[in-house]
């Protein structure tokens, strides 16, 4: 509450620990407000991609991005830093690089990848001014999952027998397979 034009300030990965999309308007909403309150010099470290269009918006907003090289095993980052926003986004390529197992790393792009087609489809449905049919958050579960969710949700435990019970895991069990 303090700072003024002749501070300096350094925020890292604000609005991280919460739901992207929360964290996204309140990392969105920061900027805003020291940019408007205190004109301070900030340095934000940040993962949304959508910040960048801040610098369009706001006249003391400038984008810098770490100079990466891309290479056929990988990413190196080139420890350099230039104007301009990243053209995507190395969280994957990270992960690599601090020894993930192969099959989390191949798993991560395919949920990338849906997600990626997801917000698409709901940014083509935005445009056409329609109400997008999948939900704005993103998730980790399957629609089948949610439908077993939805199922253990109905449950009353005081009044399902031991015998009900066996019979429902069993179904449940066949559904996931």
């Amino acid at each position: 509450h303090s700072a003024s034009s002749r501070s300096l300030i350094l925020l890292d990965e604000i609005g991280r620990g919460t739901a992207t999309y929360d964290g996204l308007a309140i990392a969105w909403a920061a900027i805003e407000y020291l940019h408007a309150h205190t004109r301070a010099k900030t340095l934000f470290a940040t993962h949304y991609f959508e910040l960048t269009e801040l610098a369009g918006r706001l006249s003391g907003v400038k984008n810098y991005q770490v100079s990466v090289k891309e290479t056929s095993g990988g990413i190196v980052f080139l420890r350099r830093v230039q104007p301009g926003a990243a053209d995507r986004s190395y969280g994957i390529e990270v992960a690599k690089l601090a020894g993930l197992p192969q099959q989390v790393i191949a798993r991560a792009r395919e949920v990338l990848a849906e997600h990626e087609n997801a917000e698409l489809r709901v940014s083509e449905q935005l445009a056409r001014g329609e109400r997008p049919s999948l939900p704005l958050q993103l998730t980790i579960f399957t629609p089948l999952s949610h439908h077993i969710v939805d199922r253990l949700r109905a449950i009353d435990l005081d009044r399902l027998t031991p015998l009900e019970g066996l019979n429902l895991i069993a179904d449940l069990k066949k559904q996931l397979e």
